[in-house]
Order: structure tokens, then C-alpha cells, then sequence
């Protein structure tokens, strides 16, 4: 068992919520609540829901874990309340938060950092039933949910989609982007590596949460040029959203376009984080174990973030 320090020793992990992605982020709270105590951590697993104020004030943490995802624990809701409780938190802030969840506003920072991105529209889901936004292929997706939570592709040839009424009413529309998927994790100021995410078809909630939903190739098999240009932007998104501690870059990558194929979808502010998750995948690839990533996101968390 390692050291652990003073300063942080009692930490609450929050997990749960009630977003769309609640069950993933009991899965993710309950794996970084047994690695903390591996680590040497007094923990409290905590489900997050509407009197988690008064939880906390009770627990008295000093620290808390943020195992939270998808809208309330990801969006800088549960990051505003933190700030009010003047406890400190790991992962993004407030502002990076809001952002980084708001497909839009994520792409608008993009631009402005001149990363590449897709062409894009926010419509109403009638709109998008009536008539096609864009030409086919395209997405269709939430703005701000994450974990592939309600996408619809749209293939040249395909009618209008009719869209389930769990969709939000206003929804993005972008191009697709063809390729494959890849993804790199930053850690603090620093990229660790490129994965290759190999599925069937779409990456999708079963691909990412399934057991045989999808392969991981790390280091991803891809010219040197590529995986540069791939670390280069996933460090770029992550300082230009102003996020702190973890974050996850997803990108896809049109092989026969080189690096112009590369295309940003979106920076994740609290990856996925069982053991092999692909933030975990990447930093035990450069020997970082998981109680050890666990420890240094709790030693890397405060206010003002």
C-alpha cells in the first residue's frame, strides 16, 4: 500500500446520478473507490442525487473523487456546487465543464485553437424528421450527452430519421466524419499515447460498455506523422477547453487523406475509468497502474479549478 497524503486523506467518490449515463458511472465510481483504498484512502462511495449537499456537509471529505458522467456530474453543475462547498474536486472546473459538454461550444473553442472539425448544425428534431439538414452521411446526436447516448447515422440513400422522444428537442446534426476511431488520453500537460478503437461498425454505448463490443490497439498501428498530429491536438483541445487532471480526446482519421483526414469529435472531462477503459489502458502502457492514476488524480484535485 502506498502513502497517501494528509492533506487529502478522507475522499468521497461520487458516482451515479441520474444522467442517461448513470449505470456506466456506477461502474467507474465503485472500480476508482476500490483503487483509492488500495492506495491508502479512507473512501466513501456516495450516489449522487438531489441531497448531495447535505451528504457532503455530513461526510466532510477532503476531497472529492468525481466518477460522475453525462449531464449535472460532467457539465459543471456538480463542480459549481463543490466550489460552493469550497471542497476540492478533481477533474475539469466549472467553466470547462460547461463547455466541454456542449458539443457546439466545444467546436467553437476548437476553431478558434484551429483544430480541425466537421461541418455542423443545431435543428429541432422535427426538423431533422422532415427532411434531411445535411447531405447524407451524417450524425445525428444530443448536444450535450456523452458515451454515444442517442446517435442516429444517416446513410446516402437513407430516408429522414424519426427520432425517439428520449432525443432532446433541439439536436446537432454534424457530417460524417469516415475512418477510424482514435483516441488519446492527456494527463495533466502531457499526451500518453494513441488508441485504435477497432469495432464492427459504429462506436456506439454497446461498443464502448459490452464485453466484445470493440478491440483496442495501443500504441494505435498508424504513421508517425499521424500519432503526432493526434497528441499534438488531443494536448491542444485539452488546454484551449481549459480542462485540468484527466481528459480524453476522441478523434477520427480518414486514412487516405493523411493528416488533413484528421477530424476532432470531442474532449471527454471525466473519461471512463475502470481498469480498462482507455484513459487506464493508456497510462498503464506507460506504466502508470491504476490505484497509481487513481492517486494522482486525487493529489492533482482543488477549487478555483
Amino acid at each position: 500500500m502506498t502513502g497517501t497524503s494528509s492533506r487529502m486523506s478522507r475522499v468521497a467518490v461520487l458516482k451515479g446520478g441520474f444522467s442517461a449515463e448513470r449505470e456506466v458511472s456506477l461502474v467507474t465510481g465503485a472500480a476508482c473507490a476500490k483503487a483509492l483504498r488500495e492506495a491508502g484512502y479512507n473512501v466513501i462511495e456516495v450516489d449522487a442525487g438531489p441531497d448531495l449537499a447535505a451528504q457532503l456537509i455530513e461526510i466532510k471529505p477532503d476531497v472529492v473523487f468525481n466518477a460522475l458522467h453525462g449531464r449535472w456530474g460532467e457539465d459543471g453543475c456538480v463542480q459549481g456546487l463543490l466550489e460552493w462547498l469550497k471542497i476540492p474536486y478533481t477533474h475539469s472546473g466549472v467553466m470547462a465543464s460547461a463547455v466541454a459538454m456542449d458539443k457546439t461550444k466545444t467546436k467553437e473553442v476548437y476553431r478558434a485553437a484551429g483544430l480541425p472539425i466537421a461541418e455542423s448544425r443545431i435543428v429541432t428534431r422535427d426538423e431533422v424528421s422532415h427532411g434531411h439538414v445535411l447531405p447524407p452521411p451524417y450524425v445525428v446526436k444530443p448536444n450535450n450527452e456523452g458515451s454515444s447516448v442517442g446517435v442516429y447515422i444517416v446513410r446516402p440513400g437513407s430516408n429522414a430519421p424519426r427520432l425517439a422522444e428520449t432525443m432532446p428537442d433541439m439536436v446537432m446534426v454534424e457530417a460524417y466524419a469516415p475512418g477510424r476511431e482514435l483516441s488519446i488520453s492527456v494527463m495533466g500537460d502531457h499526451a500518453l499515447c494513441v488508441t485504435d478503437i477497432i469495432t464492427d461498425g459504429w462506436y456506439d454505448y454497446d461498443a464502448k460498455y459490452k464485453p466484445g463490443g470493440s478491440r483496442h490497439q495501443l500504441p494505435a498501428n498508424i504513421p508517425a506523422e499521424i500519432e503526432a498530429a493526434c497528441l499534438d491536438y488531443a494536448l491542444r483541445a485539452h488546454k484551449a477547453l481549459g480542462c485540468r487532471g484527466l481528459s480524453r480526446t476522441d478523434i477520427r482519421w480518414d486514412e487516405e487523406k493523411g493528416v488533413a483526414g484528421l477530424i476532432l469529435l470531442e474532449t471527454n472531462t471525466q473519461p471512463g475509468m475502470t481498469p480498462t477503459s482507455l484513459s487506464p489502458e493508456q497510462a498503464a502502457h506507460l506504466g502508470i497502474s491504476f490505484p497509481d492514476l487513481c492517486k494522482w488524480i486525487v493529489e492533482d484535485a482543488s477549487c478555483n479549478r
